[in-house]
């Protein structure tokens, strides 16, 4: 494992400024392949040379270093078993690359020529393919289609030029269901060569996936197809995942790749945003217009810019009620409006000890602390300054404040609210009785 000191210190630097050789020959000598597995997100890696580019900031992972071989930009992907901590109190078994799932985003510029080489240290053979890139047909990882699957223990080699920019993805296409049900894929941004195209401040990504895990178990059900219970961006559910800090009055990116099995509608508040770039390319401007909220199909990426002009904490999560709740199971049965004490004697006759929930709503599991199975996380956790936020799954903050340095990703706290801008209780008695129904309708 990596350290973040001497990752950022060393091994980065170390990669880039490798011995160049020419030719196809150079690949006799593979660059190695670093290892990070630790939950929390590394610093980008700024562009060490040539063309400049403001560099990606991956929710709870990081950028795969890379070295310059000849005219090659190398970089080494291994495809193992992973374990990835859902959120502290969770730990999975999954299969990813380079320690890690989500693998490590590979980031790079329009007009690079680049290689990837690809071990496999699965159980079982593997391909990789680039999800919207533009590549020879040779390269595009279909196993059995446009090359052989990758054998375990084996060693292939992708090489092709990066001639768009944009935001892409790679995953396997070889034993699909299961490969990508056990979380092999990752992010590619490539970069325009026009440093100025659409230059943003802040450039984040991420990816979303989903999975289905029984009570007390670390190891997802590959073959499940519509029941899942764990939405995850960047295999992380709140309140596990990064918070992303924006500076006041900074130009935003967000880059959101799906590849669970339903479509995403992603929301964010405080700000309205337009659709810069998908995994066929970039917009035009003339071609966007304003939303709050984005639908991320199957398989598809949707980057957003905007603005970041309104300070506070800011949700940015999916709409889908149960996507933002941990271990939902659709056959919890509905006992609101029961009595409390009917719905107790009637279960203490089926489990005694047990307790009666769910006659009032749901909202009690936020601050509750119950049992419940190891490896197995609550419904909803997580807290904010006012009490329990009462969310799980696909659901972090973006936190914007005035005055944060360029470059600077480290969590800045809670937002503190200037006096007045807070809702607040008041004294129905002193405030008045509302005016009567026709009253109210009538305007008399």
């Amino acid at each position: 494992m990596l350290s973040r000191r001497n990752f950022l210190t060393g091994s980065a630097v170390a990669l880039v400024s490798a011995t160049t050789l020419s030719g196809r020959a150079q690949t006799a000598t593979i660059p190695e392949a670093p290892t990070y597995s630790l939950p929390s997100m590394q610093r980008p890696i700024p562009p060490q040379s040539g063309q400049d580019y403001q560099p990606v900031v991956t929710l709870n992972g990081w950028t795969l270093p890379w070295r310059m071989n000849g005219e090659w930009k190398e970089f080494h992907l291994v495809a193992e078993e992973v374990e990835r901590e859902i959120a502290p109190g969770m730990t999975a078994k999954l299969w990813g690359y380079n320690g890690q799932t989500p693998g490590p985003t590979i980031e790079a510029v329009e007009g690079d020529k680049v290689r990837i080489f690809v071990t496999n240290r699965l159980p079982e053979h593997t391909t990789i393919h680039w999800h919207g890139m533009l590549v020879p047909s040779g390269m595009d990882g279909v196993g059995g289609l446009t090359q052989p699957h990758i054998p375990v223990g084996k060693t292939f080699v992708y090489e092709f030029l990066l001639t768009k920019s944009g935001s892409f993805m790679y995953h396997p296409h070889s034993d699909e269901m299961v490969q990508m049900a056990m979380g092999m894929m990752g992010s590619v941004v490539v970069h325009p060569k026009d440093p100025n195209f659409h230059r943003v401040d802040r450039d984040y990504a991420f990816i979303m996936s989903s999975y289905r895990f029984d009570p007390g178990t670390s190891l997802p059900q590959v073959a499940e197809m519509t029941d899942f219970n764990i939405w995850t961006f960047n295999a992380r559910v709140f309140p596990g995942i990064d918070v992303m800090p924006v500076g006041l009055g900074d130009k935003v990116r967000i880059r959101v790749a799906n590849l669970t099995m339903t479509n995403h509608p992603i929301h964010v508040h405080g700000h309205h945003f337009a659709v810069s770039c998908t995994d066929g390319g970039w917009v035009p401007e003339s071609a966007q217009w304003p939303e709050a909220t984005v639908d991320v199909p199957v398989g598809s990426i949707r980057a957003v810019d905007f603005i970041a002009d309104a300070p506070g904490d800011w949700a940015f999560h999916c709409h889908k009620s149960h996507h933002t709740m941990n271990a939902m199971g659709h056959t919890v049965k509905n006992f609101i409006g029961m009595k409390r004490r009917d719905l107790a004697s009637a279960l203490s006759y089926a489990g005694p000890g047990a307790m009666a929930m769910g006659t009032d709503g749901m909202a009690e599991m936020g601050s509750m602390h119950m049992p419940l199975p190891a490896n197995t996380l609550p419904m909803m956790s997580g807290t904010g300054p006012f009490g329990p936020i009462e969310m799980g799954g696909m659901f972090t903050v973006m936190k914007v404040r005035e005055g944060l340095a360029p470059g600077d990703y480290s969590d800045p706290g809670w937002y503190r609210h200037p006096p007045g801008t807070v809702a607040y209780a008041v004294d129905a008695a002193e405030a008045g009785a509302p005016p009567a129904r026709d009253e109210a309708c009538t305007g008399r």
